[in-house]
């Protein structure tokens, strides 16, 4: 998740809904090029198409469209970790006539600023990058678009609802949840979680107690695995861990006492269960970037690329019925049990795109708060 969690800091005046852009007329088909000179690139952030995180998501996602569609579809991997070689991938996948460039992640805000401008004629879609990100420092915010580009962002409360609601529906009462940064997007997965655990709660008459707080980093280190330790041998019996590579001092603290974790934007599971230990990940709350990927490619074959040109959407539920058109949710993986099965989750899904359920992604508070549940909040740990 990194830096990319700043997304929406000062505003989101000029966000659209991805549902409300499906009324919008589509150009005609002739503005658009044939699905047989469409050609998509990826380029990973600094990563690896193997990272089991958003680089192989988003790589997958366009592998299977453009094998679904006969579409010419490559991969880039820069050099190195930096603007200057995530723009020379553009430039390369540019000039070897790719005329579209999907991206994965906050880190493409500099290299957009760099080359959107310059090849008007490619269309870019982002996954998770802010117009706080697009503005830098933020100084002189004026909700800065770019006419070419695409950017997805995600409603990080509700997957953090579904998460906390999961996790007291499957019998936990001794929950944790260990944020990276305290910035707006894991505050909102923290507060969700709670309000989804005091929900739960109250159905369930259990006592349930919420141990909070942030690592001040997006890392894991020994500091941070002391303080998850003292967490799990008093009792925490699952953290959701969530800000970039913290969930390691979360993992390695659980696997001294058989505790559990849950993972953040994307599937998790391999990741923590394949490195300390089968069956610790519970769940994942987790944002669809293949479902992203898919609405804005099969946009850009049809002819409907305009809908979105231009804009960045704040994604979340679009289906009460059709859990793979929605843009946040629970991964596959999950572990359902007797008590929470994934019939359950579907009505809670169904519940939540209703309005039935309605979840506050206000993080102007200093702490969560909840009228059934018990939270801690701990604040900083570093």
């Amino acid at each position: 998740m990194k830096k990319r969690i700043f997304a929406f800091l000062l505003g989101m005046t000029m966000i659209a809904s991805l549902t409300g852009c499906a009324a919008a007329s589509a150009p005609a088909a002739s503005s658009e090029p044939a699905a047989s000179d469409m050609k998509v690139a990826m380029i990973t952030d600094y990563g690896d198409i193997t990272d089991q995180s958003f680089n192989q998501s988003t790589y997958e996602a366009c592998k299977a469209f453009g094998e679904a569609n006969g579409v010419g579809f490559t991969y880039y991997k820069p050099e190195g970790d930096s603007d200057a070689e995530r723009v020379a991938m553009i430039d390369k996948a540019v000039a070897d006539g790719y005329n579209v460039v999907v991206m994965p992640g906050y880190a493409f805000a500099g290299a957009i600023k760099e080359t959107a401008e310059t090849y008007p004629d490619v269309k870019f879609v982002a996954l998770d990058v802010s117009e706080y990100d697009l503005e830098g420092d933020g100084s002189d915010f004026n909700n800065k678009t770019y006419a070419n580009v695409f950017s997805a962002v995600y409603q990080e409360e509700l997957p953090g609802y579904m998460a906390g609601y999961a996790a007291v529906k499957m019998g936990y009462t001794k929950l944790g949840f260990l944020g990276g940064m305290a910035v707006p997007a894991v505050i909102r997965y923290g507060y969700g979680f709670v309000q989804g655990a005091d929900a739960a709660a109250a159905e369930t008459g259990a006592a349930v107690e919420v141990n909070y707080a942030y690592g001040n980093q997006f890392y894991g280190d020994s500091d941070i695995t002391a303080a998850m330790d003292t967490w799990y041998q008093g009792g925490t019996e699952v953290v959701f861990a969530c800000g970039g590579g913290i969930f390691t001092s979360a993992a390695e603290a659980a696997a001294k006492t058989g505790g559990k974790v849950i993972g953040v934007d994307v599937d998790q599971a391999a990741t923590i269960d394949g490195a300390y230990g089968e069956g610790m990940t519970i769940t994942s709350a987790m944002k669809g970037l293949q479902a992203t990927v898919n609405t804005l490619l099969t946009a850009i074959k049809d002819g409907s690329w305009d809908s979105y040109a231009g804009q960045i959407q704040n994604l979340g539920l679009v289906s009460g019925d059709d859990l793979s058109k929605n843009y946040v949710g629970l991964a596959e993986s999950t572990v359902w049990n007797d008590t929470f099965t994934e019939a359950d989750y579907k009505a809670l899904v169904a519940d939540m795109a209703s309005g039935k359920i309605s979840v506050s992604n206000d993080s102007s508070a200093e702490q969560p708060s909840a009228t059934t549940i018990t939270v801690n909040f701990q604040g900083n740990i570093k």
